[in-house]
């Protein structure tokens, strides 16, 4: 599943005591709340509102995910959230790997498939297509 990632933006964030779970590691679902939040940075990155783009009826949704765990985030770790993106048809993929900071070991890898609903139904969004072009090729 996992192949060589050119990512395209990087953020780093710190785990919060209370996304452990009783054996001291982050639960699992947070590691999804990682990639999302990195997702948003991302966008503010490319000056883009995730929420002036949803009042115009542009939803990015999620339509699949493949998740591997690998080194386990304890408390107080910084980690490194990279991320990488292409575009196949109307799905926007992308690469998310979260390294734990203190020696750069891989923790998490997802690839994450997103649409976009614009009014409601499936389509192809043209305002993410223009802020995704500032870096990377859309066919």
């Amino acid at each position: 599943m996992k192949t060589k990632t050119n990512y395209i933006f990087e953020t780093r964030m710190e785990v919060r005591d209370y996304e452990c779970d009783i054996q001291g590691i982050v639960n699992n679902a947070n590691y999804l709340h990682y990639t999302e939040h990195t997702r948003h940075r991302f966008l503010r990155s490319l000056n883009v509102s995730f929420s002036d783009l949803h009042d115009k009826g542009v939803d990015p949704v999620v339509a699949r995910m493949q998740l591997e765990y690998k080194t386990p985030l304890r408390c107080d770790d910084e980690f490194i959230s990279r991320m990488g993106l292409k575009k196949e048809g109307i799905r926007y993929v992308f690469t998310h790997d979260l390294y734990r900071a203190s020696d750069e070991r891989l923790s998490f890898h997802a690839q994450v498939e997103l649409v976009t609903l614009i009014n409601g139904r499936l389509g192809n969004s043209k305002d993410y297509d223009e802020a995704f072009s500032k870096v990377i090729d859309i066919p």
